[in-house]
């Protein structure tokens, strides 16, 4: 591409996915670490056509949001992990609510979404309760870049909350033959922690360890068996206790998950004879606070081992139907209508079968928990056409530091509570 695909762009907005964006020749081009309302030199790493990726090589006008980013592993040839230590925390918490409005605009179509300001996290660092680390070819241990198998190592990171942070420091683990990936994991609230082994040939890796933590081997086939201790943590979010087993899901901020369930109970407001649905539901965040205040709470989850960590975190609740299988499934087969339902999909978002499944059950209230901006305002626009219009959407700053952003939004039947 040689020297052409050198120029100076003005930098305009920030994009889905972190990076800068500006305009140059009437198409769109991206730049990765750098803030709107720059003025830079760019290289044109990949031409698509219609937009570019660019390689930022030097900025010439700075934001006044730009900072020195903390951490040595950050930037294009890092770990990845990180794509915005170099905006002051504030901005992050700006860009994150104008990339949720402008996908709501733009995907869902919505005029003037409303879009709350992102509720931050208290300090914006040392937050993560899970990280994974691979063996890097230099020894010792470190992150899988994003977009390849490159390792790079790392001695330290600041996003680990300081139990594992601890814990990674006290490992000393240099070199196990056989190790795929560890993955450290730990209850904030409880002070549990737990080391999971993957293993070539799910060999048990010959290890001894004099700290208080539970060791667990996770097998080829999604199973674990114990080596040191159990095979879960518990965590206490607003309140509630929760097992966690090794391979279940649970929210990656302990702190920022109480807010998660704050909004969820404020926005669906359940009322004693209601029936509840909780779609995604894990290991039953929401569905305890839910089952104290509804009448039956139906949770629904498809992961076998988050499914048997939600029987025993309901056992004592006698109004929760745990049903195993797809949200979609379950919604298919309902008895009765529902009243309010919350959905806490993955990423890739709704299916469009859970929707139609959704609209069909007509609960006057949905409570939309989302990890994606873009397939949020897909599946917005799905239930708009259906009825639903759009209450709010509250931003929280569940991950500092990098571009995702959780959500927590309300849409209610056409008849206004």
């Amino acid at each position: 591409m040689g020297a052409m695909s050198e120029f100076v762009l003005e930098l305009t907005a920030m994009a889905h996915g972190g990076a800068a964006l500006g305009r140059h020749e009437g198409r769109v081009v991206f730049v990765p670490y750098a803030i709107p309302g720059e003025r830079v030199r760019v290289e044109v790493v990949e031409d698509r056509g219609r937009y570019a990726h660019a390689r930022l090589l030097e900025v010439l006008t700075p934001s006044p949001d730009r900072v020195q980013p903390r951490c040595p592993y950050f930037g294009t040839e890092g770990c990845g992990g990180c794509q915005w230590q170099h905006i002051a925390y504030e901005a992050q918490l700006r860009f994150k609510a104008q990339v949720v409005a402008d996908q709501l605009a733009r995907i869902g179509r919505f005029a003037d979404p409303p879009v709350r300001s992102t509720l931050p996290d208290p300090s914006g660092w040392a937050y993560r309760n899970r990280a994974r680390f691979h063996p890097a070819p230099e020894g010792g241990l470190g992150f899988r870049v994003a977009s390849g198998h490159r390792v790079v190592p790392v001695e330290s990171c600041l996003l680990l909350h300081p139990l594992l942070t601890d814990l990674y420091e006290a490992l000393e683990i240099d070199q196990v033959p056989g190790l795929e990936s560890l993955t450290l994991r730990a209850g904030v609230a409880t002070g549990d922690r737990m080391v999971v082994f993957k293993m070539e040939g799910d060999e048990p890796p010959s290890l001894l360890s004099d700290l208080p933590v539970s060791c667990v081997l996770l097998l080829a086939d999604g199973r674990h068996a114990n080596l040191i201790g159990r095979n879960y943590i518990t965590e206490t979010v607003a309140e509630h206790t929760y097992r966690i087993s090794a391979p279940s899901f649970f929210q990656v901020n302990t702190a920022q998950a109480a807010h998660l369930v704050r909004l969820v109970m404020e926005y669906l407001d359940p009322q004693p004879g209601q029936v509840i649905l909780d779609g995604y539901c894990g290991v039953g965040l929401f569905t305890l606070p839910l089952a104290e205040r509804a009448g039956l709470v139906v949770a629904v989850e498809w992961e076998r081992s988050a499914v048997e960590d939600l029987l025993e975190n309901t056992a004592e609740a006698e109004n929760v139907e745990v049903v195993e299988g797809p949200v979609a499934a379950v919604l298919a087969d309902l008895e009765e209508p529902l009243d309010g339902a919350v959905v806490d999909p993955p990423r890739t978002g709704l299916e469009k079968e859970t929707v139609e499944g959704l609209v069909a059950a007509g609960p006057a209230r949905i409570v939309y928990v989302s990890c994606d901006p873009a397939t949020l305002a897909r599946d917005g626009r799905r239930l708009a056409e259906a009825g639903y219009h759009l209450v709010e959407v509250q931003p929280v700053d569940v991950f500092p530091q990098t571009y995702h952003i959780e959500t927590v939004s309300l849409w209610a039947t056409g008849r206004r509570d």
